[in-house]
């Protein structure tokens, strides 16, 4: 990971002063930590980016060619290849214009000043001042739109932008202040009685807090959600299974699968007397390739999760 300086979390976070300004190719390696031959590449062969040139032909980047290079980065570490990225920036350019318009508000332009104040909270450990905002996003907004478009963004841009002296306790910090928050909720919601979903992690392939608040995102009044331990072992998920009776049993992945996952699924819910559901990125990416199969595929966005969770349990939704 390249070291991150204030400088590139103000452009990830869009706080610069002058949102127009342009960046020469070997400030934007430097920035980035994605060397100049590369971002050719990713220019010529796959046409990830455009940036303008000069009269003399150099090239120039802007705010947003520099966060679309970190979009880029962050699907090659969740292991998709960088010919297939292009595919996955557009759609996930329409699914957030599709949701934008869906919502029919302006109050997206708000969130880049509560990101900021958050960023200001965080970066001085004030608890106090988090759990203030945390309040007050969450009194502005469903719950939904606070945790996906306000709160988790930041935590992934901490996660990932960990260069500098005090960066990873910064992380640290709200990833610890956003797991409690989460937990509580969930255990409120858990008083339910309701049989409960139960959702699990695919091993290694998301962190606690990303797992939490999917439980979060899929909760419903009517269909409450258990989220089993980090760590389950996919191949005993047949005796949890038959212990708790769900209604249905959700993975969680936020990883591209280039192996046999439509086979693996398949052969665990062959073993289960419940759905077998998959949600995250990873349902997502593998959506065409599990159509038609005994797995339903519950997307990454939070209402589509939600909503579809609600249709597969009441037949209204083929897998």
């Amino acid at each position: 990971m390249p070291e991150i300086t204030v400088r590139t979390r103000d452009i990830i976070q869009g706080r610069l002063a002058d949102p127009d300004e342009l960046f020469p190719i070997r400030e934007v390696s430097r920035l980035t930590g994605v060397n100049p031959v590369t971002l050719r590449a990713w220019e010529r062969r796959y046409g990830l980016i455009q940036p303008t040139r000069t009269e003399s032909g150099h090239r120039l980047y802007s705010n947003d060619d520099i966060v679309t290079i970190h979009r880029i980065l962050d699907w090659i570490e969740r292991g998709v290849a960088v010919s297939k990225v292009g595919k996955i920036l557009a759609r996930d350019d329409q699914q957030a214009e599709a949701i934008r318009a869906e919502r029919d508000t302006a109050s997206d332009s708000e969130w880049p000043q509560w990101r900021a104040r958050l960023v200001q909270a965080v970066s001085g450990f004030d608890d106090r001042q988090l759990q203030s905002l945390y309040a007050q996003i969450l009194a502005s907004y469903p719950l939904s739109v606070a945790f996906q478009d306000i709160l988790m963004p930041l935590w992934n841009d901490l996660l990932r932008h960990q260069g500098r002296f005090g960066q990873a306790s910064e992380w640290i910090f709200y990833d610890t202040f956003l797991r409690m928050q989460t937990f509580e909720h969930l255990r409120l919601a858990g008083t339910s009685g309701a049989p409960r979903v139960l959702l699990t992690a695919m091993p290694g392939e998301c962190r606690k807090l990303e797992l939490m608040v999917a439980a979060l995102l899929l909760n419903g009044e009517d269909i409450p959600v258990k989220v089993l331990g980090m760590g389950q072992p996919l191949d005993e998920l047949t005796l949890v299974c038959e212990k708790m009776r769900p209604p249905a049993l959700i993975l969680f992945s936020n990883h591209s699968h280039n192996h046999d996952l439509a086979g693996r699924l398949t052969r665990l819910a062959l073993t289960l007397d419940c759905p077998l559901l998959l949600a995250g990125v990873a349902s997502d990416l593998a959506e065409k390739e599990l159509a038609g199969s005994a797995i339903g595929c519950l997307g990454s966005e939070g209402h589509l999760m939600q909503r579809r969770l609600q249709q597969f349990l009441r037949g209204q939704l083929d897998t």
